[in-house]
């Protein structure tokens, strides 16, 4: 119970189910249709169809999963490409400090590059050992364990590497601009200093 606790942020709750929570309709991506596009500081942009992307060094992590809507589902399987796997293929010029996360519904989120970098960040195509289902973000979503759920984004399209930050879409709306859950970084009138 003890460790249940230690991996429970402030003000959430336990679930064992996966609520669905998205402010479009589910996009139909296909693998035909499937794009992943990286831009902006880096040295080698590509445009990856899923075959390309599916043929990336994969592998398997086990986190937690908090959303900004009070819920936290523990102990996912997810398998799929590492952020820093995609780091490496593109080449990050080091005046890269932020990434814009795009999605195929036109979504987007910006987080800064230093947690993208974690090991436990990546583009998952499997949950608990099943493909991704389209409602939870299927074919791809990206996995940020240690921030909010909305940082998550589905139906990734690709990456846009950024010297200075832009808020994304739930930011510009009043969400914080990182959404650290243990610290309760919910909404943007927590931050500090001026953010108008």
């Amino acid at each position: 119970m003890d460790d249940l606790k230690k991996r429970t942020p402030p003000g959430q709750t336990l679930t064992t189910k996966w609520p669905v929570l998205h402010y479009s309709d589910v996009p139909r991506v296909t693998e035909e249709s499937f794009r992943f596009k990286v831009f902006g500081l880096v040295e080698r942009p590509c445009d990856w169809t899923w075959k390309e992307f599916r043929a990336l060094p994969s592998f398997q992590d086990k986190s937690d999963f908090h959303c900004v809507t009070t819920w936290s589902k523990l102990d996912n399987t997810w398998e799929g490409v590492s952020f820093k796997t995609v780091a490496e293929r593109v080449g990050i010029k080091p005046a890269a400090r932020f990434v814009m996360v795009h999605g195929f519904d036109g979504y987007y989120t910006n987080v800064e590059l230093e947690w993208l970098l974690d090991a436990d960040v990546l583009f998952a195509w499997s949950h608990d050992g099943k493909a991704l289902e389209p409602i939870h973000g299927g074919p791809l979503r990206l996995v940020v364990p240690k921030l909010y759920a909305w940082k998550s984004a589905k139906w990734v399209s690709g990456l846009e590497f950024m010297e200075t930050d832009r808020r994304g879409f739930w930011e510009e709306r009043g969400y914080h601009n990182r959404g650290e859950p243990f610290a309760e970084e919910r909404y943007s009138y927590q931050e500090p200093g001026d953010v108008s």
